[in-house]
């Protein structure tokens, strides 16, 4: 017996995403062999992507609606960095260029994934490429907002790193994608604008 096997699936749900439910049989360390039932959602790739102005040490970020967080009493409205799901046989980069005209309003230059991350592995198969990028606000061309067509109500944020940095301290600021690509962008020294 291999160390997993699936003995059944049953779709639970078709919505958005489909919900599936796992009858598998795992493998112990001590040789013993367990029955678990798991339900995970079925989400697929991801990505998203952290814009930072090098030259005025700025970031752009999003704030939108998230139902899961108004349930948990931190929503309505959650700031988070642009993403979107990886579809139609696109590749992660194409995507999310393409969410950042969206929601953005604005082109990315020197797009670099920096990381890929499961969100939340004990229940949602989504793989998410996380991405940093370069904006230079000239390339600005629209307000950005999202497709209203797919219920998106998207504010665009500029601000200095250190500003969103502080609003993760403050806890203003909890998606775990945008904690990390914050996070790196300080790792990476790239909290400050030009000298003075």
């Amino acid at each position: 017996m291999s160390e997993v096997e699936i003995e059944a699936v049953e779709t639970l749900s078709e919505g958005w995403r489909p919900l599936r439910q796992y009858r598998l049989r795992q493998m112990r360390k001590d040789g013993r062999r367990q029955s678990l039932v798991r339900e995970v959602y079925a989400m697929g790739p991801a990505a998203a992507v952290l814009p930072h102005d090098p030259h005025r040490g700025t970031v752009l970020l999003i704030r939108q609606f998230r139902l899961p967080a108004l349930l948990s009493g931190d929503g309505p409205r959650l700031v988070e960095a642009c993403a979107g799901l990886v579809e139609n046989g696109k590749d992660a980069a194409t995507t999310i260029r393409e969410e950042a005209e969206q929601e953005l309003g604005c082109g990315l230059d020197a797009l670099r994934e920096v990381m890929v991350v499961y969100s939340s592995p004990g229940v949602v198969a989504e793989k998410v490429h996380l991405f940093t990028a370069v904006y230079d606000p000239s390339r600005r061309h629209g307000p950005g907002g999202g497709l209203p067509e797919e219920g998106e109500e998207i504010e665009v944020l500029e601000l200095p790193l250190a500003e969103a940095w502080a609003m993760v301290e403050r806890r203003e600021i909890m998606d775990a994608k945008t904690v990390l690509l914050l996070q790196h962008l300080k790792l990476q020294g790239c909290t400050n604008g030009p000298d003075p």
